[in-house]
């Protein structure tokens, strides 16, 4: 195919996605998924089959599982950065222990039972207990993609310091689920199945201590590196740090580390670190982000044929393991691990947890790995992660805000105040809030000028927005109705603007008062005259 016509058909399902991610956070469904079903409705059994033709081109597994990586690799590094350790520093053991005993229980507990689980349906198809095994290792950690995405872009808030033990575990759960894929692919293609258990833990201790030991060592590198170099286009700040980004990855794999946990601890590193440029940096990592997530599960939908999972030995299974894993092996595992923890976390935080084990791109990347290795039945696990992935973002990703309201752990959410006329972003570690107000006739009860406003305390008004001009006011600045202010405050912004609001409540409530006691003194006069006349 020429390149303008793919780079069209590419554009068009990047717009498509782009605004179905506005009709998901409306109806609650994760953009993602969205993202996926766009992939699939242009995939090879799409629209263009419906009318004779054969579909976009279908991505073969070398394609997807590099454009996989290089995505998942921009992911896990961007949550790290995203991550504050002052936030997770109370919930570092628990989180660590979720991200590597609670994957290892979940992977056995779902591979035994999904060895059974075969076993019943024995005369469609039957699996080893080793590819039992390794079908479970793609699935048994949570997606840092989707977690990411649907606790922030919802907004979703939780009380306990859940949301960033949950975010702490989906950004470090990948490389445990990693290596028991990698361990797993290599003992069923090898097809000797008298694995040294010794063997296995030495392999996941090495790969966790040097991709940690890397990842920290990397990241303070580039750290340093940012604080010296004087470049002159300030552009080049945010590619430094993508180059970074990839070199920690693609370095600690040579090096005999976890590439994923070096990459997750390189980001957080950075992103808790001062540097030049931290905010542009930060913005930009936002954007690569989702276009990461975007390509990526674009990607996966485009590699679907949708007739498979309408076979027997797919959706039933399917069914049933992802049955097993959202209301066994995942609660078993979260209630195990988090048990050292039971005066912190009460029940209802562990069914809150366990229920926060979403599924989403990861797994399915794994799956192509056992596709590109050869694994023997790689075409049927592909086919079952891909579907329990779709279960359990129908599932758990639309229902984690009603699950945390019916668990009474749902924090109440207080409107975000974006700036609509003013384009400023403060740096986070100036602690102020920059948001707007317009000026309307309640506010300028006491008067037209700036001064005559009863701003709070450490608040001031900045900038003024006027039609389409924009002025720096001072205290003499005489004000018009449906001027837009731009105010800034080192305190929250939510609670100075309550302030303002209640005041502007105190004074309709005094005009009220003041019309209806005068309402009151004149019909009391003109009764007392009717009676005296």
């Amino acid at each position: 195919m020429q390149v303008e016509f793919v780079l069209l058909v590419l554009s068009l399902l990047f717009f498509a996605s782009i605004f179905t991610d506005k009709i998901g956070f409306k109806y609650g469904v994760p953009a993602l998924l969205l993202f996926l079903s766009v992939g699939m409705l242009f995939g090879p059994e799409g629209i263009f089959s419906w009318f004779g033709g054969s579909g976009i081109y279908k991505i073969g597994v070398g394609p997807a599982q590099a454009i996989g990586t290089i995505a998942l690799c921009v992911i896990l590094f961007s949550g790290g950065m995203d991550t504050k350790i002052s936030d997770i520093h109370t919930v570092i053991a628990p989180g660590m222990t979720l991200a590597t005993i609670g994957v290892l229980l979940t992977c056995a507990i779902t591979g035994v039972l999904i060895y059974y689980i075969f076993g019943w349906f024995n005369a469609v198809v039957s699996v080893s207990i080793w590819v039992a095994l390794l079908m479970a290792a793609t699935m048994s950690s949570t997606d840092s993609a989707s977690v990411f995405s649907i606790l922030r872009t919802n907004g979703t808030k939780l009380k306990h310091n859940l949301r960033p033990l949950l975010e702490l575990e989906s950004g470090a759960n990948d490389p445990m689920a990693y290596i028991l894929t990698i361990t797993l692919i290599g003992i069923v293609t090898s097809g000797s199945h008298h694995v040294s258990a010794l063997a296995i833990v030495q392999d996941i201790l090495v790969q966790l201590v040097m991709g940690g030991v890397i990842g920290f060592a990397f990241g303070k590198v580039v750290v340093d590196l940012l604080k010296r170099a004087k470049l002159n286009n300030e552009s080049l700040y945010p590619i430094m740090v993508l180059t970074a980004c990839i070199f920690i990855f693609s370095a600690t794999y040579y090096l005999k580390g976890n590439p994923y946990l070096a990459v997750y601890i390189g980001g957080l590193i950075i992103g808790n670190s001062k540097f030049t440029k931290k905010r542009q940096t930060k913005s930009f990592f936002d954007g690569l982000t989702w276009l990461s997530q975007l390509a990526m599960f674009l990607m996966l939908g485009l590699m679907v044929t949708p007739s498979d999972f309408i076979k027997l030995e797919v959706w039933l299974p399917c069914l049933i393991i992802s049955i097993v894993m959202i209301f066994i092996s995942r609660p078993i595992s979260t209630f195990i691990c988090l048990y050292p923890w039971k005066d912190k976390f009460k029940q209802s935080d562990c069914l809150m947890v366990s229920w926060v084990g979403l599924k989403g791109a990861v797994p399915i990347i794994f799956a192509i790995l056992c596709e590109s290795h050869e694994v023997p039945q790689a075409g049927l696990i592909f086919n079952i992660v891909f579907m329990c992935t779709i279960v359990s973002l129908l599932v758990q990703g639309t229902s984690l805000n009603s699950i945390a309201q019916k668990l009474k752990l749902a924090q109440p959410q207080q409107a975000e105040r974006k700036l609509e006329y003013f384009d400023i972003d403060l740096p986070e570690d100036i602690e102020a809030s920059a948001w707007e107000r317009e000026v309307t006739e309640e506010l300028m009860k006491n008067g037209h000028l700036l001064k005559d406003l009863n701003v709070p305390e450490h608040t001031l008004v900045i900038m003024a927005r006027r039609g389409e001009s924009f002025f720096v006011p001072t205290g003499e600045t005489e004000l018009q109705v449906g001027d837009q202010l731009l105010v800034i405050s080192d305190r929250n912004a939510a609670q100075v603007v309550q302030e303002l609001e209640d005041e502007e409540a105190q004074i309709l409530t005094h005009w009220w008062l003041q019309v209806t006691h005068d309402t009151k003194r004149f019909v009391k006069d003109k009764w007392k005259n009717l009676i005296n006349g």
